[in-house]
């Protein structure tokens, strides 16, 4: 599928300032957080802490958000450890905390995985990961960052243009892949302002996603305000030499359907 190339968000260069985001410092840790001890229990469905264990999995975020709206989040696992099967991405202080709850499937161990997400206040960016042996453990950043769920849309009148055009491109690691995806999408917060009528934007945003290589599942996610508009994934995976679909869902009932030819292919 091809893109425009005047497209005012390019959807290339996006992933490109995704892939080149490694200044994430590890400086950062997590800080004390009323509102996670409020919402823990509903997040993980425990009322017990999972474990901070860096022999499993550890988050990186940047001490300091350039952009507030377009923040980068990586994912990384230890190889060796249990297999993560499922993620809940929280950014604690955000309107609605959960930005994401992925599920993986086994080509993607160990779980390298980059997304971005908005910060809306100095908070704490978590990620809940579920282990194939049904323990939970937990990673995560403390960001400064502030109003990045009210920033206007980067593609300001035209964001939605091409809304729902993807692209997905497929790197190769030596007997992995790191494959990245695209979506074209202004995922509105509903907490930014019309440049012109100056009234709220109502939500809209992609909720669902399924990427698949043949008929095995890689990722799917359940995704909230807090990703970024014209959403971008990277995902490490095991190719397994068939084609890659994606099927995408967002809040307005619009269907985003895309197939790509397999890695190497």
């Amino acid at each position: 599928m091809s893109l425009p190339l005047a497209a005012p968000i390019r959807l290339a260069a996006l992933a490109m300032a995704l892939a080149g985001a490694p200044a994430l410092a590890a400086e950062n840790p997590l800080q004390p957080s009323p509102a996670w001890e409020d919402m823990r229990s509903s997040v993980t469905g425990s009322d017990i802490e999972p474990p901070i264990d860096p022999a499993v999995f550890d988050l990186e975020a940047p001490m300091r958000a350039e952009n507030p709206a377009l923040v980068p989040i990586r994912v990384t696992q230890v190889p060796g450890s249990p297999r993560i099967t499922k993620l809940a991405l929280v950014v604690d202080h955000n309107p609605a905390p959960v930005a994401g709850e992925f599920t993986f499937g086994p080509a993607t161990a160990p779980l390298d995985f980059e997304v971005r997400v908005r910060v809306d206040a100095y908070s704490d960016v978590r990620a809940i990961a579920t282990l194939e042996d049904g323990r939970q453990v937990m990673a995560g950043r403390f960001v400064k960052a502030s109003g990045g769920c009210a920033a206007p849309a980067g593609g300001g009148d035209k964001a939605r243009e091409g809304m729902g055009e993807m692209r997905f491109r497929s790197e190769p690691q030596g007997d992995r892949a790191m494959g990245t995806l695209m979506i074209r999408h202004p995922n509105f917060s509903g907490l930014q302002r019309d440049q012109v009528t100056l009234l709220n934007i109502p939500a809209e945003f992609v909720q669902t996603i399924e990427l698949k290589q043949g008929d095995e599942v890689l990722m799917t996610m359940e995704g909230g305000i807090s990703i970024s508009e014209n959403p971008v994934f990277r995902l490490g995976y095991r190719p397994n030499g068939q084609p890659v679909a994606v099927h995408a869902e967002d809040t307005d009932g619009r269907v985003f359907d895309a197939s790509f030819p397999a890695a190497g292919g």
